[in-house]
C-alpha cells in the first residue's frame, strides 16, 4: 500500500546524516531537532504554535485536555472512521456521540452534528479522511452559533489545502481551535516510528498543551497541570525535517498518481472514483483541496470483498477501511444509536476499497493494478 523503501532511497544520504547528528550529539528528548521542525512545521501551516508529542492518538487526547472538557461533556464526531478519534473521547470520560458521514467524500456530515446537538455538547471533532477536508465552513458556523469547540483530526490530510467561501486557503488542520495530526510511517508525512502534534492559533491553548505533553511542568517539578508523557523524539524530528520540505512535492505524487487512477476508471459502470472539491467532476489540473492519503474507490455490484481477495491473490496490496463502524464495535456501542441514522455509512463500509497510493507509484504499477480491477469487477 506504502513503498517507504522506495521514498527512503530517494532521501536516503540525507536522512542519515541528520540521525546520525543525533546520536553523536546525545540530545534524543526534545533537543534542538525537535525545535528546529517545530519552527518549520509552523511556518508551512501558518500556524503560530506547532506542539510535537509523541503520536497522533495523544494529540487528539492532549488537545481536548487542554480545552478543559470534563466527564459528561459530549463530543460529536463520525462513525466512519478509525477508532482513535473516538477512543480517546471515552478514555477522558466524555460522551462520544457518533453522527453519520457524506456519501461522497465521506466526512461527517454537517446536517448530521446539527441534528446531534444538546446542551451537553462541548466540542465537533472532524476527521479529514483519506486526505480531503470536512466542510469546514459549516463546521465552524454551526461552533460559532452553539459555542463550541472544533477539534480537526488532520492525522490523513496534512498539506491539503481548504478554501473558504471567501476564497481565502488555510491548511487542513489550521482551521479550528485545535488541530491533531500523526507522523505514523504511513502518512503523507511519516516518520519511521511514531510522532504526533497539535496545532493552534491560541495562545493561552499553546500554553496549556506544552505543558500538559510534559508531564504538567512548565518548570522542572513543578506540576501546574494534569499532564501526560507525550514527547517527539529527536531522531524522528530530524527525519520529519528532511520529509516535509518534500511534502508538498510528495502530495503532488499522490494527486498525480490519483488521476491516472481517476482516469483508467473513467466511464466504469460499477466504480465510483473519489470526489475534490464538489465543483470537480475529477482531480483538476491545479487541485491541491484532497492529498490522497488512500485512493478510496465504492464498488457498486457488490463485489467488494470477492475483488479484495482477486487482488490479493494477484499481489496487488489493497485495504478496506473500514470494514465495521464505530457504532458497531463492541467498546462503543450504545442504546442511542439507531441503525436508521448510519445509513451512508452502513452502506460504506460494504463498498470501499483502498488501492496502492504513496510516492513511488509508476505508470506500470497504474495498470497494472487498474486493468485487474476493471476485468474483475466487469467480469
Amino acid at each position: 500500500m506504502v513503498d517507504l523503501k522506495g521514498q527512503y532511497a530517494g532521501i536516503k544520504e540525507e536522512v542519515d546524516s541528520a540521525v546520525l547528528e543525533v546520536i553523536e550529539s546525545t540530545a534524543y528528548i526534545n533537543g534542538p531537532k525537535v525545535h528546529e521542525f517545530q519552527r518549520e512545521l509552523e511556518s508551512y501551516l501558518d500556524v503560530k504554535h506547532v506542539i510535537p508529542c509523541a503520536n497522533g492518538t495523544d494529540a487528539l487526547q492532549i488537545a481536548m485536555m487542554g480545552l478543559g472538557l470534563t466527564p459528561g461533556d459530549e463530543v460529536i464526531t463520525a462513525d466512519f472512521t478509525f477508532a482513535a478519534t473516538v477512543e480517546v473521547i471515552a478514555l477522558l470520560g466524555l460522551t462520544p456521540v457518533l453522527v453519520d458521514v457524506d456519501p461522497e467524500n465521506f466526512n461527517i456530515d454537517v446536517d448530521a452534528i446539527k441534528k446531534a446537538i444538546t446542551p451537553n455538547t462541548k466540542a465537533i471533532v472532524p476527521v479529514h479522511l483519506f486526505g480531503i477536508c470536512a466542510n469546514m465552513d459549516e463546521i465552524m458556523e454551526i461552533a460559532r452559533a452553539h459555542d463550541l469547540y472544533v477539534i480537526e483530526d488532520n492525522a490523513q490530510a496534512i498539506g491539503a489545502n481548504y478554501t473558504d467561501s471567501n476564497g481565502n486557503k488555510r491548511k487542513a488542520g489550521t482551521i479550528g481551535h485545535v488541530g491533531a495530526t500523526s507522523f505514523f510511517p504511513s502518512k503523507n508525512l511519516g516518520c519511521y516510528g511514531d510522532g504526533g502534534a497539535i496545532f493552534t492559533n491560541d495562545d493561552k491553548l499553546a500554553h496549556t498543551i506544552r505543558g500538559i505533553v510534559n508531564h504538567g511542568m512548565y518548570v522542572r517539578y513543578h506540576h501546574d497541570v494534569v499532564g501526560v508523557n507525550s514527547r517527539l523524539d529527536s531522531i524522528q524530528a530530524a527525519i520529519l525535517s528532511s520529509k516535509l520540505k518534500r511534502l508538498d512535492l510528495y502530495n503532488r505524487a499522490r494527486q498525480e498518481a490519483a488521476k491516472k487512477y481517476n482516469e483508467a476508471f473513467r466511464g466504469e459502470e460499477h466504480i465510483v472514483t473519489p470526489v475534490t472539491k464538489p465543483e470537480c467532476s475529477g482531480i483538476c489540473d491545479d487541485c491541491d483541496c484532497h492529498v490522497f492519503h488512500q485512493y478510496t474507490l465504492k464498488i457498486k455490484n457488490g463485489k467488494r470483498d470477492d475483488l479484495a481477495k482477486h487482488l490479493n491473490e494477484n499481489e496487488i496490496p489493497c485495504g478496506v477501511y473500514y470494514p465495521i463502524p464505530l457504532h458497531r464495535q463492541k467498546a462503543y456501542a450504545d442504546t442511542r444509536y439507531n441503525e436508521n441514522d448510519f445509513t451512508v455509512t452502513n452502506t460504506l463500509v460494504e463498498e470501499v476499497i483502498s488501492l496502492p497510493m504513496h510516492t513511488e507509484l509508476d505508470d506500470e504499477q497504474i495498470e497494472f493494478i487498474t486493468s485487474t480491477v476493471k476485468a474483475f469487477v466487469n467480469g
